[in-house]
């Protein structure tokens, strides 16, 4: 099965048009919607806005490697 991917912005939540699609008059094709996921996008920019103020503050950048790894073994051995 071949597919075709279009973007549009929904005018009216009763009708969508397609238009200009590369398919013949008759041709039986599958229509599937899905709606973009926002949310998604806004978390990720979030996340990476917050990990960049962390690793600017300078509490975080005097740790060393070895205490890093001293703290995750010590977490793995429930301490």
């Amino acid at each position: 099965m071949n597919a075709y991917k279009i973007y549009v912005t929904i005018e009216d939540p009763n009708n969508v048009v397609l238009s200009n699609l590369p398919f013949q008059r008759g041709q039986r094709v599958e229509v599937i919607i899905l709606a973009e996921d926002n949310n998604r996008s806004a978390i990720s920019q979030k996340i990476r806005d917050l990990f960049d103020r962390t690793q600017s503050l300078t509490e975080v950048q005097e740790i060393a490697e070895e205490d890093i790894a001293a703290e995750i073994e010590a977490y793995r051995r429930g301490e």
